[in-house]
């Protein structure tokens, strides 16, 4: 990356990232941009990025930014582009994250990858997180993705992992299941409007998320119905899978998933093996495995399709040790090199380094900004 180009991060966990003279500089991590006091940081860390890059004799040639239109951080980007008169570039939350760990590593040929996390909007304006991506320079690809789930209550589903059950039990067609399951946790009254909400579709965005796919089944299995804490009920799901391959390291994995020819990965035959699982944690491992096979089965295929031997992996969902390990470990197998995100980890603070890198590609290539056209719909 020659080009002088600052990028201004992710909504949670918000970093921004000045590159210059091939090199990248950060400012500190402000934290979630719902804080006005993170906004008012990530503005003054901007300003400075700028006059170090004009002080350098190098001034920013670009800005990029989430998708997001409503993020604080996409308008002060367009704003301040405005202002220095360059272009602000959208760069999709998955094809950053991925980005990130090719701008990290100086990967210079054409990859696979993975991209899991919570959220980012895609580029149907739809929210993703489960991603199998192309990228080859300017140039991506959307490859296949996690079966989408609703999201019954929309952004309410992220914290109560209960409705994220209640959606797999909908998309399995045993929605008569959720006030005799959830009733007694959650309400009678509340758990009855859900259903209804999910019957009539009202409210009930979906999402690919993985993280979302993880909520089900810690709420499938009764480990977390309310999250106090970011990834709690996740967290909750690799603990109770650890403990059982620490007494059972050869667990197989749950049976039933499903790699559609449209690239959709399907994981509602096995998630529905952990409502009347007689050991949770046993279930869970079965989950983790199955879930990581499934992925790991998806980009080998893509990889072989596309030629390439390259996989990169991003996304706060590798902080999981389970999914990172075997996922890893089923593509080495396969005679793949795989790429992990550098110091600056897999989750959201360590994006803005791929927007900027994606923003690198798009100077080089102004024809190559948008996309390539998906093969496959989030709807």
């Amino acid at each position: 990356m020659s080009a002088t180009v600052l990028a201004v991060g992710a909504w949670l966990k918000n970093a921004a990232c000045l590159v210059l003279g091939g090199r990248a500089h950060w400012s500190p991590v402000h934290g979630d941009l719902s804080d006005p006091a993170a906004c008012a940081a990530l503005e003054l860390s901007v300003q400075a990025l700028v006059r170090q890059a004009a002080d350098a004799g190098a001034p920013v040639q670009a800005i990029a930014h989430d998708l997001h239109p409503d993020f604080f951080s996409t308008q002060l980007a367009i704003a301040t582009a405005d202002a220095l008169g360059v272009p602000a570039i959208g760069v999709q939350h998955h094809h950053a994250h991925l980005a990130a760990v090719i701008a990290e590593h100086g990967i210079t040929e054409a990859v696979v990858g993975l991209a899991l996390d919570g959220v980012g909007l895609g580029t149907d304006r739809t929210p993703w997180g489960g991603e199998l991506l192309w990228l080859d320079g300017a140039q991506w690809q959307r490859l296949g993705h996690l079966q989408p789930l609703a999201l019954p209550g929309g952004d309410r589903a992220a914290r109560e992992p209960w409705r994220m059950a209640t959606s797999a039990l909908h998309a399995i067609g045993r929605g008569d299941e959720i006030v005799p399951r959830f009733g007694l946790a959650v309400g009678e009254a509340v758990a009855a409007g859900v259903h209804q909400m999910l019957d009539k579709g009202l409210n009930c965005p979906k999402t690919s998320s993985a993280g979302r796919w993880f909520d089900a089944a810690a709420g499938a299995l009764g480990l977390c119905h309310h999250q106090r804490d970011e990834a709690q009920a996740a967290i909750a799901l690799e603990q109770a899978a650890a403990r059982a391959l620490t007494a059972q390291p050869t667990l197989a994995p749950l049976p039933g998933a499903v790699i559609g020819a449209d690239g959709v990965i399907d994981l509602r035959p096995v998630l529905a093996q952990l409502f009347d699982a007689p050991d949770a944690d046993a279930a869970a491992a079965g989950f983790h495995l199955a879930m990581a096979d499934a992925l790991a089965d998806a980009l080998i295929a893509a990889a072989h399709a596309r030629g390439t031997r390259t996989a990169t992996l991003g996304g706060g969902c590798f902080f999981n040790r389970i999914l990172r390990e075997r996922t890893v470990r089923r593509l080495v197998d396969a005679g793949l090199t795989v790429y992990l995100p550098g110091p600056s980890g897999c989750g959201d603070a360590g994006l803005a380094i791929g927007q900027a890198w994606v923003a690198a590609q798009q100077l080089k290539t102004p024809t190559a900004i948008p996309p390539v056209e998906e093969t496959v719909s989030c709807a």
